[in-house]
């Protein structure tokens, strides 16, 4: 299976703008959880994560987008930072098929500091990161 981003969706409400899309990932839940959730995961593909205490309420720093808290986690599902100027950043997993996941992303924020297209090039790098064999 490879990987394909199959759905962005940009939507502005006053000054809020929300960013959501599907990405087809050519791993199971199990194997993408880490780059989602850990700190070299991140690294590897988005930004680093200086802290990031991997429970709800937990502290976060996402390098270069802000710090705050984990707002929600269920493990090995979902995973939302809300983080100071850089918004709500939902990660939300499910299976696809026998070995893949599909992941439904949303970054909710305000201004105009994010874009769909820096989404969709980190979301390249996320499905060569999990094509090349990460952990």
């Amino acid at each position: 299976m490879t990987g394909s981003i199959e759905q962005g969706i940009s939507q502005t409400h006053g000054n809020t703008h929300i960013l959501h899309f599907l990405v087809r990932l050519p791993r199971p839940m199990e194997q993408v959880w880490p780059a989602l959730t850990t700190g070299d995961g991140l690294a590897a593909w988005f930004t680093p994560a200086d802290v990031l205490e991997p429970r709800l309420g937990g502290a976060v720093t996402l390098r270069d987008v802000g710090s705050g808290h984990v707002t929600a986690w269920d493990v090995d599902r979902v995973a939302e930072y809300t983080v100071q100027d850089g918004g709500r950043i939902r990660f939300h997993l499910e299976r696809d098929g026998e070995e893949g996941s599909a992941l439904r992303f949303t970054h909710e924020f305000e201004g105009e500091q994010e874009s769909e297209p820096r989404w969709h090039a980190r979301f390249e790098r996320l499905i060569a990161f999990l094509e090349a064999g990460a952990p």
